[in-house]
């Protein structure tokens, strides 16, 4: 594609493309947008020729990397033997993928609802709980508690249960969700002063919002083992056993998202891995295909699932595009690369050095106040002063700063100034983490000298 192609194509995106979280003008005086060709592993090349690494994974999203042909292929192959199916009817290769889903995930998890993504699937699973409550004889039950913060998905329904300012253009809110506090340790809503102290606060709180407002109207609780929309922040090991207690104690239905903790991102296949613990539905999408094609689901335990088994009581939703063969070919390899490869071993190992690396910043660079996560989901929090953890005043633009800074070097990673996080792909090696940490170390050094803070 010559110079003046490219310039063409760029006009037409300007002109007919509505990014996200992009504003177009602003894009325009930038030069952008920036417009992606080829990828391999974790790195991509542009139309103006430049490599960069994609720290972000996509949307935390291309577990095995870029370019990986063996999921080309199987997509090929499957469009060629059957590119989709009849009404009332499946297909062999999705058979076989919500096999394998029922086989590795935890607990009883074992019928699976596909969807094309993870906001489809989590409307899906609370879509779910709400009937098999109603199918049970309590039709009450229609609360849904979410947490403060959190990310659920783009849809009308669940883009509510965070409870983020960002919901503001599209109210009247949806009725029925309340907030509960989140399990953050380092800003611990509830006033906890150590991980523990703060999981068992936060968990006691939702236990407290049932109560209030009644468990017979209480249908179910959504959160994510980790969340990245505040930044990884690793609840302390009391908060997802008490979840389950709790639940269970009132009849709540437990939904885990592990739409981006999913598929090895924390170090394990799913993110409540690391606490034995396995909820009712459980959601994913992102890593199950690593984006090479748009698929996701809900999978549910077999004792709510089997509510819903005769024609009086089927669940009545449909999604043209759920469980599309060729998307489920692309995630029954994906899987199979993760597993073959040692993938998730990989974030757990790389993942604790990447983490390590990030840590020893702090005795160089005083705006580090705090650095967190797991596996290949990790995050460093930014501060004016380490002891009040107050931010820096947006003023200052120290987002900006380093947001150029790091594009500077070939870094695709933007901040706001208070959180910048790490969701790379998880073949990512350590060769990959030294380098990238040796531009943020960079990329503060330079910061800290504009803003007079060096030494």
């Amino acid at each position: 594609m010559t110079e003046t192609d490219m310039q063409a194509l760029k006009r037409a995106a300007l002109d007919h493309l509505w990014m996200p979280s992009r504003d177009w003008v602003k894009t325009e005086a930038e030069g952008g947008p920036q417009i992606a060709v080829k990828a391999e592993g974790i790195r991509f090349t542009d139309s103006d020729g430049k490599t960069w690494i994609d720290i972000r994974g996509g949307y935390s999203s291309v577990n095995v990397g870029y370019g990986r042909t063996e999921i080309v292929e199987a997509a090929h192959e499957q469009m060629l033997r059957l590119l989709y199916y009849l009404q009332t009817s499946t297909t062999e290769v999705l058979v076989r993928l919500l096999e394998k889903l029922a086989e590795i995930s935890p607990g009883s998890l074992e019928r699976t609802w596909p969807t094309t993504g993870g906001s489809e699937a989590n409307e899906t699973a609370i879509k779910i709980a709400k009937s098999y409550h109603k199918r049970t004889g309590e039709a009450g039950r229609y609360r849904i508690i979410g947490r403060r913060g959190s990310y659920h998905g783009a849809t009308q329904g669940v883009m509510w249960l965070g409870g983020s300012s960002s919901v503001s253009d599209f109210q009247p809110p949806y009725p029925g969700i309340v907030h509960a506090p989140h399990p953050k340790p380092y800003r611990c809503e509830m006033g906890g002063t150590t991980p523990s102290e703060c999981a068992v606060r936060c968990a006691q709180a939702v236990e407290d919002l049932i109560l209030f407002h009644g468990a017979k109207t209480v249908a179910a609780v959504i959160a994510e083992p980790v969340s990245s929309s505040v930044g990884c922040a690793v609840p302390g090991d009391e908060y997802w056993p008490m979840l389950r207690q709790i639940c269970d104690r009132h009849g709540v239905i437990l939904i885990a998202d592990e739409v981006v903790t999913g598929f090895g991102r924390t170090g394990k296949m799913f993110g409540l891995d690391h606490w034995g613990v396995a909820p009712d539905i459980m959601t994913m999408s992102k890593g199950i295909s690593s984006s090479y094609l748009p698929i996701g689901g809900a999978i549910v335990s077999r004792e709510i699932a089997d509510r819903f088994g005769t024609d009086d009581d089927h669940f009545r939703q449909a999604l043209t595009f759920g469980g599309h063969p060729v998307a489920a070919a692309a995630a029954l390899k994906n899987i199979e690369i993760i597993e073959s490869e040692g993938l998730v071993q990989n974030a757990a190992d790389t993942g604790a050095y990447f983490k390590e690396r990030l840590t020893g910043l702090m005795d160089h660079h005083r705006m580090i106040g705090d650095v967190r996560g797991i596996g290949m989901m990790l995050a460093v929090e930014l501060v004016s002063d380490r002891d009040t953890k107050e931010y820096f005043p947006k003023e200052l633009g120290l987002g900006k700063k380093l947001t150029e800074k790091f594009r500077r070097e070939s870094l695709l990673l933007e901040t706001d100034g208070r959180i910048i996080g790490f969701n790379p792909p998880l073949c990512t090696t350590r060769s990959d983490v030294d380098e990238i940490v040796g531009v943020v170390d960079m990329a503060m050094t330079e910061a800290e000298s504009e803003l007079s803070m060096s030494g």
